[in-house]
């Protein structure tokens, strides 16, 4: 029983750690698609 819990408890990490990571590209590609968006209004 002792092995399920490991198993489940690194997965849980592994998924969370995974969520932060697409959490960070997606405020990153917020960021840049605002920056066009303001290059695209000056032209």
């Amino acid at each position: 029983m002792t092995y399920l819990l490991m198993g489940y408890s690194v997965i849980f990490a592994l998924i969370a750690g995974y969520m932060m990571i697409l959490g960070k590209r997606q405020k990153q590609i917020e960021k840049e698609i605002k920056q066009l968006e303001e290059w695209n209004q000056e032209i």
